[in-house]
């Protein structure tokens, strides 16, 4: 949700610089530095404020609990849906108070209007100063918007523009244009606020424990002052009816000398103390100011080491998660390659089994084709027609070539054996049968 637009100027610039410098030095707001959320100041609103006056009454005269919660607000810089929820809070009535006060101090000026406009017939009645003068909501607002004094202390200078924008719409509305003082009078020393501190001195001696002097002059309410000392030179103890003039007017002299005398070695006083709260005031608010830097140092140094922590940790589970992941790729792969080993080795055992198997049954094919091949060569089939018309051949070309020899040897031996058919015999001597 994006921030409430505000003026630009500095906070100490807005506040009267006498009481930002109360707040700043007070032990009470020093004290809310442990309040770290929007909620917890809201707590401490709820259970602390009874009203929204800037100073403190009685006689303990700081800075008031609602202005330190409200400077508190300051420092965290709200943001819009924050202060819908301060202006509608339903609790507290100072809560919604110190909600428009934030807004008058701290908003922008063009857009005061329009934060307060649905507000102004709030009939929600609370008592904003301590005197327990009841008012509504929608009169305060009115007032905080028109009036330039917020119990005596003096309220940011809204533009002329804007402040002729808002009376023609409070004069549509048929409201008052003019201040109704339920934030004091609209200038400064009236009697209502009188008890308000007067001066820049009286308001500076608040935060070192000493009581600030009220509107009506301390030098004519001091008891000490009113009542005149017997002078040293009345021998009757102080009888004026017997003194001559001249002694009168002397006298009167003198003790105006005195008191002159006496009155500037107070201002000196007061001049030399207000220098020594200054420089109190000084140093207190640059050690603030280094332990608010040294505080935000170390809580820079914590986030900054929470970071590196949780971005170590975001290294360490990534480191984890791809570690895991290879490990399950690796799983993953010594499966497979274990699933096709295996696979391998069953096929090639199948293999192996059909080849032998497959070998055994070609090599019995075999050794029975072997036998019956040789038993054909060695009983081959014989074409005895073939074989005489060879042997006739073969008989008729040797014929030619050699002649006829049957006759001679038919001659030759009629004496050494009976006469018989040779023709097979000569040829099967010279050389066998041909193919």
């Amino acid at each position: 949700m994006a921030e409430i637009k505000t003026s630009g100027r500095p906070i100490d610039q807005l506040l009267e610089k006498v009481l930002c410098m109360n707040i700043l030095s007070s032990d009470y707001f020093r004290d809310l530095l442990r309040l770290k959320t929007y909620h917890e100041v809201i707590d401490e609103i709820y259970n602390q404020v009874d009203h929204v006056e800037p100073w403190m009454t009685g006689n303990c005269r700081g800075p008031s609990t609602a202005f330190c919660l409200l400077y508190k607000f300051f420092t965290m810089k709200l943001t819009v849906k924050q202060m819908h929820g301060l202006l509608k809070h339903p609790d507290s009535p100072y809560i919604r108070a110190i909600g428009f006060l934030y807004l008058r101090y701290l908003g922008d000026f063009k857009a005061l209007w329009g934060w307060y406009e649905p507000y102004l017939k709030d009939d929600e009645e609370f008592s904003p100063g301590s005197s327990g003068r009841m008012t509504t909501m929608g009169i305060y607002v009115r007032d905080l918007f028109l009036g330039q004094y917020y119990f005596d202390t003096l309220l940011p200078r809204i533009p002329v523009p804007v402040m002729r924008t808002a009376v023609a719409s409070l004069e549509k509305m048929n409201l008052p244009t003019k201040p109704s003082g339920s934030i004091g009078d609209s200038s400064r020393g009236s009697e209502e606020t009188s008890r308000r501190p007067p001066s820049v001195k009286a308001s500076l001696s608040v935060s070192f424990g000493q009581r600030a002097p009220h509107r009506a002059s301390t030098r004519d309410s001091s008891p000490i002052r009113r009542t005149v000392a017997p002078s040293p030179y009345d021998k009757d103890g102080g009888n004026d009816s017997r003194r001559s003039p001249s002694i009168r007017r002397s006298q009167s002299r003198d003790l105006s000398d005195r008191e002159n005398s006496e009155r500037d070695r107070g201002r000196d006083r007061e001049r030399d103390r207000e220098r020594t709260r200054d420089r109190d005031r000084d140093r207190d608010r640059d050690r603030y100011r280094d332990q608010e830097r040294e505080r935000e140092r170390g809580r820079d140094r914590d986030r900054d080491r929470r970071y590196d922590h949780e971005r170590d940790r975001e290294r360490d589970r990534d480191r984890r998660r791809d570690y895991d992941r290879d490990r399950g790729r690796d799983r993953d792969r010594d499966r497979r390659y274990d699933y096709d080993r295996r696979s391998i080795e069953r096929s090639r055992r199948d293999y192996e089994r059909s080849r032998s198997r497959s070998r055994s049954r070609s090599h019995s094919r075999s050794l029975h084709d072997q036998g019956t091949t040789l038993d054909q060569q060695r009983t081959p089939p014989r074409d005895e027609s073939k074989e005489k018309k060879a042997a006739s051949s073969n008989l008729a070309k040797l014929k030619d070539l050699y002649g006829d020899f049957s006759t001679q040897k038919d001659n030759v031996g009629d004496d050494r054996a009976p006469n018989r058919d040779t023709s097979t015999e000569e040829v099967i001597r010279l050389g066998g049968s041909w193919r």
